[in-house]
C-alpha cells in the first residue's frame, strides 16, 4: 500500500474545532496522506461538511443526536458519542479505511476521541493532543497505545503558538502512519509476565530461563494499567502461557491504591484457558503517591516512602486474607492448567526477614486463604525462600514449561 492510501481519521467536534481539525486536514494531506474527518460535535452547526456526521456517530450507538441535545447530562451524551465512534472506527478499519487516528480537544473532545481509539488494535497509530494531556490520563489511555500531546494552549484557534504544535501533531500522525516496523523474524509463541521493582530479580531470572526453553516473554510493569495491558492482550489471543509473578495490583484493588487492575485481575488467564503460575507477589503493599496523598485512614499504618512519589502501604492480615481468596476465585475458574507457588520467606525484596514490610502472620493470611479455598485439583506448591531467591525464579519458570507442555500434550490427543 502506498502513502497516498493510507488514511488518517480526524475525530472531533466540528461545531467548535472546526478551523483547527481544517488546518490539521491540510497538513496531513500535504504530506500525501489521505484523511478522513468524523464530526463528534453535539450542540452547535458544524464548520465544514464531515466524511461521517454527528448524527451518524450518535445512530452507531443507538442514540438520537436531538435527544442528546435536549438531554441535561452532558457525560451520557460524552458516552454515546463515544460508543458511535469506537462502533464507526472498528467498522473504517475493518474495511480498510482507517490506518490511524488523531484527535484534538479539551475535557469531552478526548473522552470521546480516546474512546475511538481505545477500540482499534493494538498498534494502529493513535494520537490525542489535548488540554489534559500533562495529567493523569490513565482513564483516557487505558491499557491502549495512545500517544497524549499537550496542547500546551487550549485547542480554540490557529495561533503562534497553537500551529506549532498542530504542525508537530500532523507531522507526527503522517510519520507514524507512513512508517513500517521491520518484520521480526520471530514465530516464538509469547508468554506474559507482571514484574514490579521489587521481583525484578525473580522475573528476570525466570524470563531467561523460559526464553532458554523457545518462548518470548513479555514483560508488563504491574502498575494497574500494567495489569489491565497484560490481560487485554491475554483475551486477544496473543498470549499462550502467563507467568502472573507480580499480583501487587489485587492489594492496590482492596486497599484503594492508585496501582488497581479492577476487581478481575488474574481472570484473563483462565477466561482464555491459558495454563498459568500464579505468586502473590508483591501483596504485601498497595500504592500511593507522595505521603502526602495517603488516605487519613492509612496515616497510622506501616508506611514505607519508596520514592518522593511513591508511599507504600503494608498490607495487613484481613486485607492478605481478601487477596488470597482473590487469587484462589482465578485459579479456580481455570479450564487449562494451572498452579500456584508460595514464597514463604516473603513475597518482596521489603518482605524478607529482618525488612521493612516482613510480617510472617500476614503473609501466611494470604497463603492459608488460597490453601483454603482452592480447587483441590490445583497444585500449590510452598517454597522455604523469598519470592527473588533464584531458587523460587527457577521453580516458576519449570513449573510454567512443565503446565505447557501438559496443555500442548491435551491439545495433541484432541487432534
Amino acid at each position: 500500500m502506498t502513502d497516498a492510501m493510507k488514511t488518517v481519521v480526524l475525530a472531533g467536534a466540528l461545531d467548535t474545532k472546526a478551523a483547527e481539525f481544517a488546518w490539521v486536514r491540510a497538513l496531513i494531506e500535504k504530506q500525501g496522506v489521505r484523511t478522513l474527518v468524523i464530526d463528534v460535535g453535539i450542540l452547535g452547526e458544524p464548520g465544514f461538511a464531515p466524511d461521517v456526521s454527528r448524527e451518524a456517530v450518535a445512530s452507531a450507538a443507538g442514540g438520537d443526536l436531538e435527544s442528546l441535545r435536549r438531554g441535561a447530562q452532558r457525560q451520557e451524551a460524552l458516552s454515546v458519542m463515544g460508543h458511535g465512534l469506537a462502533m464507526i472506527a472498528r467498522r473504517l478499519y475493518g474495511e480498510g479505511n482507517l490506518d490511524a487516528i488523531l484527535g484534538m480537544g479539551g475535557s469531552g473532545g478526548t473522552t470521546v476521541a480516546t474512546a475511538g481509539m481505545r477500540a482499534l488494535p493494538l498498534g494502529v497509530p493513535k494520537l490525542m493532543v489535548s488540554t489534559l494531556a500533562s495529567g493523569d490520563v490513565r482513564a483516557f489511555v487505558g491499557p491502549a497505545d495512545i500517544v497524549m500531546m499537550p496542547s500546551i494552549v487550549d485547542v480554540a484557534g490557529v495561533n503562534r503558538i497553537s500551529s506549532k504544535v498542530y504542525a508537530n501533531a500532523a507531522a507526527a500522525i503522517a510519520g507514524m502512519v507512513r512508517g513500517e516496523a521491520p518484520p521480526i523474524a520471530d514465530e516464538r509463541p509469547l508468554i506474559a509476565a507482571s514484574m514490579f521493582g521489587n521481583t525484578t530479580p525473580c522475573v528476570d531470572h525466570a524470563r531467561s530461563l523460559i526464553e532458554l526453553n523457545g518462548f518470548e516473554v513479555l514483560v508488563f510493569h504491574a502498575t494497574g494499567v500494567g495489569g489491565q495491558t497484560m490481560e487485554t492482550l491475554i483475551s486477544q489471543g496473543y498470549i499462550a502461557g502467563c507467568l502472573d509473578i507480580t499480583t501487587t495490583e489485587l492489594a492496590d484493588e482492596i486497599c484503594g491504591g492508585g496501582a488497581s487492575a479492577g476487581p478481575e485481575r488474574c481472570l484473563a488467564a483462565s477466561r482464555a484457558g491459558i495454563p498459568a503460575v500464579i505468586v502473590p507477589g508483591c501483596v504485601d503493599m498497595a500504592n500511593f503517591g507522595a505521603l502526602e496523598s495517603v488516605p487519613e485512614k492509612y496515616r497510622e499504618r506501616h508506611l514505607y516512602q519508596w520514592a518522593p512519589t511513591a508511599t507504600l502501604l503494608r498490607t495487613n492480615v484481613e486485607e492478605n486474607r481478601r487477596i488470597g481468596e482473590m487469587i484462589a476465585t482465578a485459579a479456580n475458574a481455570s479450564t487449562a492448567p494451572v498452579a500456584i507457588i508460595l514464597p514463604l520467606k516473603g513475597v518482596s525484596m521489603l518482605d524478607s526477614d529482618g525488612g521493612a514490610f516482613w510480617d510472617p502472620a500476614a503473609d501466611a493470611a494470604c497463603f492459608d486463604a488460597i490453601n483454603s479455598s482452592l480447587r483441590q485439583d490445583i497444585p500449590v506448591i510452598e517454597l522455604a525462600c523469598n519470592i527473588n531467591d533464584q531458587s523460587f525464579a527457577e521453580a516458576a519458570a519449570e513449573t510454567l514449561l512443565d503446565l505447557m507442555r501438559q496443555s500442548e500434550s491435551k491439545r495433541a490427543a484432541k487432534r
